[in-house]
């Protein structure tokens, strides 16, 4: 099947190939009719050799231009005249171009040694006419390079012309797509490499700078191969246009229009993909042949092609570099940017979606302003090739080629921020989706075989990198290392208390010590959850991350990125993660048995285990109203008090002489009773530094025993509120268990003032606020005959009740907006329910708000 030509003959007697300069070349030079000559410096006299020297050449019009300026030609011609695209200005090196029997004849510049007063005069002829014509009999001098003097014409176009509206509507009627899809992606990468390439060339040449630039191998792929050899005929097509239509005079709006015409059939990416391919390719053997000019064959080339003068010339030669560098790349720019926008998934977004409905009406403009550049660009090149440095020292079409860059760099800044909304909507209707499919993967009634799936949607799908960081090896692992075990999802921001890490380590380090109890069958992962916002993450958040994971002996992910925005909002928003940390527990086959076991790990750690709420409720029942479920774990020698059956007062506030009134009273009480009392400040749920100071008083004044670890403040306090908050996650926390309302009234005790807990061994005796307790062993003398008959606890116990029931202490609760806050709660005291206020309370404390849990 014939190939078609790119262009249709001209009508002018004979048909001319664009693949042959000089048949274009003697079409050109036949429609020579007119021509405005400026010539520099010369006065009457030269005027009239000048006159004589024309004559019987052909029809010139001679002005007469300031001294010391370079030589100008200007001026335009109907069709049929002189090569057209000769509108605007341009420097020549020679004074005068004739042309005769299709040659160019030149002659050198002369400067007029007399005054300017003659100037005036200069531009009339012998009879006094101004711009006659005028002949000459015979050329003085003929210069071998005097076709230079063609092309320096219209280089690329007067930008003006046509009208815009105009000349897309013609631009739109030569669209026609057949509906034929090009992979353009493999070309445009070549033709990018071949472009970056040679620009990083001609950087190397004017700023002696050198990147360096990658590209991946694609040259041996079969369908890289076939799509080039499919394409290569047109792209050949364009080339020789970009290079040959200057030859021929035509200007830039004209080449720009016939390579449309040429690529009618293909869509917008295509046409431009295409042409710039094309001009990669001279563009690419024009630097080519001047950066391997060692190469003897190259040499050769290179002295048909001109470059070696060139590169010898950099300096005035350098705005021009610069320029067409510059264009290339916006070029590149808007190139990619079409290619974009034609790839975006048709599945995520349509037509009709304002970001990419606005830019899909601006490619066509796109488009054209692209190839026109590149049609500028090439007209520089193949100018450059024909007459080598001499041609280099126009500013104005410098200026064109910037006007040209920023034209397009407009136009790429908003096709490339519709894109950046298109991708915006893209993100968004993926994650819709990836959330919905977590929701269907997490739904309790949908079975797995194993944890496999679960995990790699929570954590990290594909298979290309090792998403997880043993704590122990300190060595990236996959997430086969969690292959049908229990998996408890540590989540938390990067804001981690200390304390609670500590706390947490250690319960997890207990359990591996005996790694073969039923209790300890379970693997820990942290997850980081930052705020995508911020990507890429700070070099403090960074560091943060980093530090956090170096201390953790568990799993950790690697790189907090890894977790995705949809996993991220079905933590937030199914598993109610705000900012303190959870702890949500998989069972073998991925499915979730505890939203939040870490209530349960604070209460009773390991021994929790598989943390489900059957175990936990079971728990429950297994507990009593007894000192051990306050302090277990959290210090030893409270544990030896209670097995040697002493009094022991648990008391906290923050109001010193409260604590130093208490203290006194309490051991004076004792040592008249002659019981054992041992007494243990542990301070307060809150104001940390006050707590600090009341323990620095109690030691200095050795009022009382004191916890100076404030990690085991911190701990008794979240133990106590993880058993509210695991009332409340059963559903129990409006029951009138009686263990429960003496744990409310506990922790509403410590919100309201100083407390005390009094037990003789296990047992606790009173839990009063501080206007009951100080009160009742300040009424010693009243009750303490009872004790011969009751004993010390019980005669305690009734006085304290009296005093409570007259005073009954209000109880509050305060609860952050980032726990679940039961509907109905009754008061401890009175059992009823109570109401609820909102109240906005400043932490300035480093930890924040107390407890892991609220």
């Amino acid at each position: 099947m014939a190939k078609p030509d790119l262009f249709r003959p001209r009508q002018s007697g004979h048909a001319e190939s664009p693949l042959c300069p000089s048949s274009g070349l003697r079409s050109a030079f036949r429609r020579s009719t007119r021509i405005s000559v400026f010539v520099q410096g010369i006065n009457a006299h030269y005027m009239k050799k000048l006159l004589d020297i024309a004559e019987q050449l052909t029809t010139i019009h001679v002005k007469h231009c300031e001294r010391g300026k370079r030589c100008l030609y200007e001026g335009s011609t109907p069709p049929g005249g002189f090569p057209h695209s000769w509108n605007g200005a341009t420097y020549c090196t020679s004074e005068l171009s004739i042309l005769k029997n299709n040659e160019i004849h030149t002659w050198d510049r002369g400067y007029d040694d007399d005054d300017d007063d003659d100037d005036d005069d200069d531009d009339d002829d012998d009879d006094g006419n101004q711009n006659t014509p005028s002949t000459a009999k015979a050329p003085i001098m003929k210069s071998p390079s005097a076709s230079h003097a063609l092309f320096g014409a219209d280089r690329g176009g007067n930008l003006s012309k046509p009208d815009d509206n105009v000349m897309m509507k013609q631009i739109l009627r030569t669209h026609a797509p057949d509906g034929r899809e090009v992979d353009v992606r493999p070309l445009l990468s070549l033709a990018e490499d071949i472009l970056n390439r040679a620009i990083q060339h001609v950087d190397f040449i004017v700023k002696g700078t050198q990147a360096q630039i990658e590209m991946e191998e694609k040259g041996r792929q079969a369908n890289y191969i076939v799509m080039l050899e499919a394409l290569t005929y047109s792209v050949d097509r364009i080339a020789c246009e970009l290079s040959y239509k200057v030859l021929e005079g035509s200007d830039a709006h004209a080449t720009t229009t016939a390579i449309f015409n040429f690529l009618s059939t293909h869509t917008w990416d295509a046409k431009l993909v295409l042409s710039l391919s094309a001009f990669a390719l001279n563009y690419g053997e024009f630097w080519l042949l001047a950066q391997i000019y060692s190469n003897q064959l190259a040499k050769s080339m290179a002295i048909r092609k001109q470059p070696p003068s060139i590169l010898e010339y950099t300096a005035p030669l350098k705005p021009r570099f610069e320029a067409l560098n510059g264009l290339m790349r916006t070029v590149m720019d808007v190139t990619r940017c079409v290619v974009e926008l034609k790839e975006l998934p048709s599945m995520y977004i349509s037509s009709d979606v304002p970001a990419l409905a606005t830019a899909m009406t601006h490619i066509p403009t796109a488009v054209y302003w692209t190839i026109r550049s590149m049609v500028a660009c090439a007209t520089q090149i193949t100018s450059l090739s024909s007459m080598g440095h001499e041609y280099g020292i126009s500013t104005a079409e410098v200026a064109e080629l910037s006007t040209l860059t920023h034209k397009l760099i407009k136009i790429y800044k908003n096709l490339r921020e519709q894109l950046s909304f298109c991708y915006k909507f893209i993100e968004e209707m993926k994650d819709a989706e990836y959330f919905q499919m977590l929701l269907i993967l997490f739904d309790p009634n949908v079975m797995h075989l194993d944890n496999m799936k679960v995990l790699k949607a929570l954590i990290y799908a594909r298979d290309d990198k090792l998403p997880l960081m043993d704590g122990f090896t300190k060595r990236q692992v996959g997430l086969d290392v969690l292959r049908r075990k229990n998996v408890l999802l540590l989540i938390s921001s990067l804001e981690f208390s200390s304390d609670e890490l500590a706390i947490l380590e250690q319960i997890y380090n207990d359990s591996r010590i005996h790694a073969t109890r039923l209790e300890s069958q379970y693997e820990v992962v942290w997850i980081p959850i930052v705020d995508h916002s911020l990507v890429p993450l700070t070099d403090e958040m960074r560091t943060k991350f980093e530090t956090l994971r170096s201390t953790m002996p568990w799993y950790s992910v690697r790189d907090p990125l890894l977790i995705q925005k949809p996993v991220i909002r079905l933590i937030k928003e199914v598993w109610h993660f705000r900012t303190k940390p959870i702890l949500v527990v998989l069972d073998l086959q991925g499915k979730v048995v505890s939203p939040n076991a870490l209530h349960m790990m604070w209460i009773w750690g390991s021994t929790a285990f598989p943390f489900t709420s059957l175990r936990e409720e079971a728990l429950w029942r297994e507990e009593t109203w007894r000192l051990e479920l306050l302090v277990d774990g959290i210090d030893p020698l409270i544990l030896n008090w209670i097995k040697e059956g002493k009094y022991i007062f648990l008391y906290g506030g923050e109001d010193i002489e409260w604590v130093r009134r208490f203290a006194a009273v309490a051991r004076n009480v004792a040592s008249t009773s002659r019981i054992p009392l041992e007494m243990v400040y542990v301070g307060k749920s809150s104001n940390r530094d006050k707590v600090k100071k009341v323990t620095e008083v109690i030691n200095v004044e050795k009022l009382s025993y004191a916890w100076q670890d404030q990690a085991m403040v911190w701990f008794f306090w979240t133990r106590l509120e993880s058993m509210l908050f695991s009332e409340i996650q059963l559903g129990r926390a409006d029951d009138r268990d009686p263990m429960m309302q003496q744990i409310k009234k506990l922790l509403s005790y410590d919100r309201a003032g100083g407390w005390a807990v009094l037990s003789k061994g296990s047992n606790i005796v009173v839990n009063g606020h501080c206007t009951t307790v100080l009160p009742a062993l300040d009424g010693y003398d009243k009750w303490k005959v009872k004790i011969a008959e009751i004993g010390f606890d019980l005669a305690f116990m009734e006085y304290h009740d009296k005093l409570h029931d007259a005073a009954r202490p209000c109880c509050r609760f305060e609860f952050p907006t980032t726990t679940s806050i039961p509907e109905n709660l009754r008061c401890p005291e009175c059992h009823r329910i109570m109401e609820k206020y909102t109240a906005l309370l400043c932490f300035h404390e480093e930890q924040g708000i107390p407890g892991s849990l609220f």
